[in-house]
């Protein structure tokens, strides 16, 4: 039977022994603590090293992810009656949905779905999936939410839906197709901004190139180091006057080139410029940017910056941020997104 070490016995340990346990200690905690917070003042975060595939890919790790919102009740036109169709959970139904928008050359015929899953709330229409179709995707037509609400339900955007603009006035702007199946929350949050027309404050401020670590693909370099620099744009989609709440992690997604997520619970988030497998699932990842967009990520990360150090970390900080708008644009094509989707795949190590 195994027994409590006592401090005598962890003494006696060599210590050569103990050097390699503390360099690996060390090591871990760079990586799992290279998300790093600024004083508070300015609310920035630090990270190093993340990795990612687009939602359309067959067989993707997203493709598992079909994710709703608990205690929300959305309205719009049926395109599945629940009263006569029902499923055991609300991935089923999320899936249900997914399944009806996945036609080529086709309009999605579900780009939202209403579960009912709490067996005393619902009662007799425990089990309900209605299948429905918004009118306007990036303003879905909400009937009710709160606790009273015994209803959950999601977004799903078909290839050439769910888009919108990060808009830099400058030097462009940045499409970046949403994920509501893999962040439902996180989502639902760029909706309400998107909404709200109002995203004065929201900018990046932090830029890092690829530098000599990753390709041009974003594929990691044999034996380079994985930062610093660490590959990516960084900023903050928090409107002024505008409280935000802190989003609940979705985890769902690895990062690569293009993925757009956040840091911790927000508002702070980043564009990855590379593959970074070696940051697991360590944020929420809510989009990806175009792949004929990311010229426009490149060019920022190539601006002038300062450095900083954040928590032990250096980081390059833009000597001018960069001011963001959120805004409604148009419809990408198949085409392209398609293209985005092969981009992103875990078939070549990064």
């Amino acid at each position: 039977m195994g027994r409590r070490q006592t401090d005598s016995e962890f003494r006696r340990i060599p210590v050569p022994i103990l050097s390699f346990l503390g360099c690996v200690s060390i090591f871990m905690v760079y990586l799992c603590f290279s998300v790093t917070y600024k004083p508070s003042s300015t609310r920035k975060v630090s990270f190093g090293p993340i990795s990612y595939k687009s939602s359309g890919e067959k067989g993707g790790e997203e493709e598992k992810c079909c994710r709703g919102i608990e205690h929300l009740e959305l309205w719009g036109h049926s395109a599945n009656w629940g009263s006569n169709f029902r499923l055991n959970s609300s991935k089923d139904c999320c899936m249900a949905c997914k399944r009806m928008c996945e036609a080529e050359n086709r309009p999605c015929l579900c780009n939202s779905w209403v579960f009912c899953g709490n067996k005393k709330a619902c009662g007799s229409r425990f089990g309900e999936c209605w299948l429905k179709k918004q009118r306007d995707i990036l303003s879905p037509d909400r009937k009710e939410a709160g606790d009273q609400v015994m209803w959950t339900s999601g977004l799903i955007f078909g290839i050439e839906e769910g888009v919108v603009g990060l808009d830099t006035e400058e030097y462009g702007i940045l499409r970046v197709k949403l994920l509501p199946d893999c962040a439902p929350l996180s989502v639902d949050y760029i909706l309400e901004l998107l909404a709200s027309r109002h995203c004065a404050g929201c900018q990046f401020h932090r830029a890092e190139s690829r530098g000599t670590h990753w390709d041009i693909e974003g594929n990691h370099i044999e034996n380079a180091l994985y930062g610093p620099p660490f590959a990516l744009i960084q900023g903050t989609l928090e409107a002024h006057n505008k409280r935000f709440k802190k989003i609940p992690v979705e985890f769902c997604s690895i990062i690569k080139r293009g993925t757009v997520a956040w840091v911790g619970s927000g508002p702070e988030f980043f564009i990855s410029l590379a593959n970074h497998n070696e940051w697991k699932k360590a944020y929420t990842v809510f989009g990806f940017v175009h792949p004929q967009d990311m010229e426009i990520a490149e060019k920022i990360a190539q601006l002038p910056t300062k450095h900083e150090v954040w928590g032990n970390i250096k980081v390059s900080v833009l000597e001018k941020p960069v001011s963001l708008r959120l805004r409604r644009t148009t419809n990408t094509s198949r085409t392209s997104l398609e293209l985005n989707s092969n981009m992103n795949t875990d078939t070549k190590p990064s």
